[in-house]
């Protein structure tokens, strides 16, 4: 991570509320989040582009004071009852869309959407005194790798302003493995991870570890590891931010049974 710039990071947000309920398959990810939010400096703002929101073009939160989104069913009453009224950027939001208008996008500010569960679960972990203002970027429906590495190298300006950018996702989702572990093993697992861990490796020149993200699918086990890349692309928008910065594996280890990883810059 480059000590003069905000930093960047793509981190696994977990099942749900599950990790702030205290549940056993999350206590190696909220102690991780926790500790990391504990040695963080302080930024101006934060950005999480989170794994929850899909929109045909860049959407941002552009609210003063955006609610929660409880984008999750079944669990416990308290689950609906969280709250993280950090306040929102909408100045940063207008800033942020004039730089993608410049970098081919077509942007749009949303006032009327609240944070989904890809944005408050790991703030409260991370930042729960909810003091600094917070913003969430869309992904883009069509779920094209480049496009959002591209959309990544546009918001790389951020770093510079310190503002931290969050990608919020899981390095593993196949929601019927979590549920049936035997449906994918430890070594499939391990063998796609290894993949994501050599393609950001700093021996390869940039565009050659762009070409490897872009080529994702060609990872072993890849779309059973990932049926759907939704969570795997907020990895792509980081790396597109970082531009360039040597990545740093920061969490390798067991959520819900599965291996997922994070990374800073």
């Amino acid at each position: 991570m480059t000590s003069s710039l905000a930093p960047v990071f793509y981190l696994p947000h977990g099942g749900g509320p599950l990790p702030l309920l205290g549940d056993p398959q999350h206590l190696a990810l909220t102690q991780f989040l926790t500790q990391l939010g504990s040695k963080l400096p302080t930024p101006a703002a934060i950005l999480v582009i989170s794994a929850h929101w899909e929109s045909p073009h860049p959407a941002l939160t552009a609210a003063e004071n955006p609610a929660l989104l409880f984008d999750y069913s079944g669990f416990p009453a308290q689950s609906y009852q969280l709250s993280y009224p950090a306040p929102g950027a909408p100045q940063l939001a207008a800033q942020i869309a004039d730089k993608l208008q410049q970098a081919g996008f077509s942007p749009q500010l949303n006032t009327g959407r609240g944070w989904d569960h890809g944005v408050f679960v790991p703030l409260l972990m991370l930042r729960p005194q909810a003091d600094i203002p917070v913003l969430q970027l869309s992904l883009l429906k069509g779920l094209d790798p480049a496009t959002h590495i591209a959309l990544g190298e546009a918001i790389s300006f951020l770093r510079s302003q310190n503002v931290m950018i969050i990608g919020s996702g899981m390095s593993f989702h196949n929601m019927q493995a979590f549920f049936r572990p035997d449906l994918v093993s430890d070594n499939q697992v391990s063998e796609f991870n290894q993949y994501l861990i050599d393609s950001l490796q700093p021996q390869h020149s940039y565009a050659d570890q762009a070409q490897r993200l872009i080529n994702w699918q060609q990872a072993p086990h890849a779309r059973l590891i990932h049926p759907r890349e939704e969570h795997l692309l907020p990895l792509h928008v980081c790396f597109g931010a970082a531009k360039g910065a040597t990545a740093q594996v920061l969490f390798n280890d067991k959520v819900l049974n599965k291996t997922v990883l994070a990374f800073g810059w």
